[in-house]
């Protein structure tokens, strides 16, 4: 099972993009898919995550401004930001986790990981 995340880019302060997270393979159910974002010399730091049944939650710095979303027909999440600053800069990746189709095993994936650039 591959996660591929796309949508990545350069904007200015203030602009919007729209990142996609999507699962492709065979045999999987997608559980919670989340997304994280690495600073340059900074930790990678939860940014927001939803629940199969579309819970959802934001770290405190995007909320109001960015939107996870999730199409489960398509195995494929969402991650809106609206109102970027120089500061959401970073590398996004996504991370899911999964069960097996019999629900006999479980695991969790990384994407590679897509570049935002805010400019001020």
């Amino acid at each position: 099972v591959q996660l591929v995340e796309s949508g990545g880019g350069l904007v200015q302060a203030g602009g919007s993009l729209t990142l996609s997270c999507a699962a492709s393979g065979s045999h999987f159910i997608l559980n919670t898919v989340g997304w994280y974002r690495q600073a340059p010399g900074k930790q990678r730091e939860f940014v927001a995550e939803v629940t199969t049944g579309a819970e959802t939650t934001y770290t405190d710095s995007v909320k109001g401004r960015f939107t996870i979303s999730r199409d489960n027909a398509k195995n494929t999440a969402y991650l809106q930001m609206t109102s970027l600053k120089p500061e959401d800069t970073g590398v996004y990746y996504c991370n899911a986790d999964f069960y097996g189709s019999d629900y006999s095993s479980a695991w969790r994936s990384w994407g590679q990981g897509t570049q935002v650039t805010v400019s001020s």
